[in-house]
């Protein structure tokens, strides 16, 4: 699972979108970190690509991973996200089956 999570996080790395969603299940599920206090829930790649596309077209910004462990088919990333001005850190809890991801649910200090 560790592979999956690294080459995933590369793609973000990269700002390679159409590589982040080809490590997703068709029926992923993505909970962002906004608005609060639940956030916003995405189903599918089609949604899925409709919410990163702004995290991805900024060059400007990025993630870096803290920490992670895995739990059974669930894994949890500690992360920080850093754009130009300012940051926010951060935590993923990742559901993974069949060898891709099928849920990243994301939580922020606020």
């Amino acid at each position: 699972m560790m592979d999956l999570i690294n080459q995933f996080n590369q793609t973000w790395a990269d700002h390679d979108l159409d590589a982040a969603l080809e490590l997703c299940t068709d029926d992923c599920v993505f909970e962002s970190t906004s608005p609060s206090p639940d956030g916003q829930r995405y189903e599918g790649k089609d949604e899925i690509r409709a919410a990163w596309k702004p995290i991805f077209d900024d060059a400007n910004a990025g993630f870096e991973t803290e920490d992670w462990f895995e739990v059974g088919d669930r894994l949890v990333a500690l992360w920080r996200y850093n754009w130009s001005d300012g940051h926010v850190r951060g935590v993923d809890l990742f559901k993974v089956r069949d060898g891709k991801v099928a849920e990243k649910f994301s939580y922020v200090k606020g």
